[in-house]
């Protein structure tokens, strides 16, 4: 049995808006395994993003404890979770967030610019990443001139250029049709085989590929289910 890779105790976010208070979430309890694919499911606002947040060190909880990899990220400083967030978390994005005037190669090198690796470790591992993901004759391209499906498995290669052993994807078929959406599916889910995915979605056809499914309501963990 795998061992956990994420712990949540008793994790509450709340957020002010205005005079109102928003409970985003609101006592989590999580235990997932270090590898295979975890989906977040439930309606707008229920808090599966804010979740996301708290688990790739994007947002601090205001109680409880987040523990990932083996660091409890709810107590360490800044400078720490700057080199967990470059460390240990691949991020992909609905909109893809990849910096225009990069090419793809570029866009993928750049978390491992971050991480001080050498330039010709950065193009190596690039390539062989855009390679993985059939995007080799793309590595000069810029996002512009990508299709949709194309820029998010670009996203992706970035998200793995550090090879990290958590991978956090937001609504990453959000902006894709059905059929470039079902491509995306399977990259995530063979890349579930090796490190875990935690990706918060609407797809019904991407929650029936993962191994739990996290369904959330008004902050809560309502319930899990295995695939």
């Amino acid at each position: 049995m795998n061992s956990a890779l994420i712990e949540l105790r008793n994790v509450s976010k709340i957020y002010k808006r205005g005079g109102q208070v928003v409970k985003a979430l609101d006592g989590i309890d999580l235990s997932l395994a270090e590898r295979g694919m975890v989906a977040i499911v439930g309606p707008s606002g229920s808090g599966k993003s804010s979740l996301l947040h708290v688990v790739g060190a994007m947002d601090r909880p205001s109680s409880g404890e987040v523990v990932v990899a083996g660091q409890q990220l709810d107590a360490l400083p800044e400078s720490a979770l700057t080199a967990f967030r470059r460390n240990t978390v691949g991020f992909v994005f609905q909109g893809f967030n990849l910096i225009p005037n990069l090419s793809a190669l570029e866009n993928v090198m750049l978390p491992m610019e971050f991480a001080g690796l050498p330039e010709p470790e950065r193009k190596e591992r690039g390539s062989r990443l855009l390679e993985r993901l059939a995007l080799a004759p793309r590595a000069c391209h810029r996002p512009g001139e990508l299709s949709g499906g194309e820029q998010q498995r670009v996203a992706i290669a970035r998200a793995l250029a550090n090879d990290p052993p958590l991978v956090l994807a937001d609504e990453p078929t959000g902006n894709l049709d059905s059929k470039t959406g079902q491509v995306i599916y399977a990259l995530l889910k063979e890349i579930a085989l090796e490190r875990t995915v935690l990706v918060v979605t609407h797809a019904e056809a991407l929650a029936k590929l993962a191994d739990r499914v996290l369904h959330i309501n008004d902050g809560k963990l309502e319930r899990s289910s295995h695939a």
